[in-house]
């Protein structure tokens, strides 16, 4: 009964964040955007004469604020992303908030990568130590290594997850 309630717990969590993400990408984008060349125009130009000789319809308005502010809302986001350091300390709070820098994510890398990476470093440590190339302080780092690698391939954590970060 208690694995049947967190299925549905998750299912519900799962339908949450895709109803938030298609409300706050999609449907709030749009009525946003509409809401605000309806505000605009009626509110502003409509009550200014020389704007309104400019703007005569609606239409018209619309169809030159898409066009201006199509491209300069591109030029906004391509800086935000390539050229200030805002959408780098987004994903610095990203990497601290998520499980998964942490943790191993469920699929190839749990169920492949990590074991085989453990075999490898298993038989790289017999070779070292049969050819006598190895320091006692090279094979307590690689023993250390295997057992952070083994928990990761059970499902635990290493490193601080969800650490915080003092400004």
């Amino acid at each position: 009964m208690k694995l049947r309630s967190f299925v549905s717990f998750r299912k519900v969590y799962r339908a949450w964040y895709y109803f938030r993400l298609g409300y706050s990408t999609y449907l709030t984008f749009l009525l946003g955007y509409v809401s605000t060349l309806i505000t605009v125009y009626y509110l502003a130009i409509k009550n200014m004469s020389p704007l309104l000789d400019v703007f005569p319809h609606f239409e018209s308005f619309a169809i030159l604020a898409t066009f201006v502010g199509v491209p300069l809302g591109v030029v906004i986001g391509w800086v935000h992303l390539k050229r200030s350091s805002l959408f780098s300390s987004e994903l610095d709070i990203s990497v601290e908030a998520s499980p998964y820098y942490y943790k191993l994510a469920p699929g190839v890398a749990k169920e492949v990568e990590k074991p085989a990476l453990l075999i490898e470093l298993k038989i790289l440590q017999r070779l070292a130590e049969a050819s006598g190339l190895i320091t006692d302080s090279e094979k307590a780092q690689i023993d250390e290594l295997e057992r952070k690698v083994l928990t990761l391939v059970e499902g635990g954590y290493v490193g601080s997850p969800r650490r915080t970060v003092n400004f």
